[in-house]
């Protein structure tokens, strides 16, 4: 029973410090990323995405900050109906993962 509750225990903190390690961007603070050129425009990485499925459309977008590094998540809907997720580095553009979602 003490192992179960310490590995419980070891999985709770495990997400906890992941969760502490990506935070959302607030608007204002993508503004000056952007300006600053540390990652490309919002507008330049949702066509990357959908580039990667033509005629999908975005149905949610957002960016991190993980571990230190500028990802831009993008949900995407093809004509299909079916969802994918797309993750871009946001400072290279470059596409991290591109999944369909379950």
């Amino acid at each position: 029973m003490k192992t179960l509750t310490a590995l419980f225990t070891a999985a709770a903190l495990a997400l906890g410090a992941n969760a502490a390690f990506a935070k959302d961007v607030q608007p204002d603070e993508v503004v000056k990323l952007v300006n600053a050129k540390t990652i490309k425009s919002l507008d330049e990485l949702k066509a990357a995405a959908v580039a990667k499925h033509p005629g999908a459309t975005v149905t949610d977008s957002e960016l991190e900050n993980e571990y230190g590094r500028y990802v831009y998540k993008v949900e995407l809907r093809d004509s299909q109906n079916v969802e994918w997720d797309v993750d871009l580095d946001a400072k290279t553009g470059e596409v991290l993962k591109d999944e369909r979602d379950n």
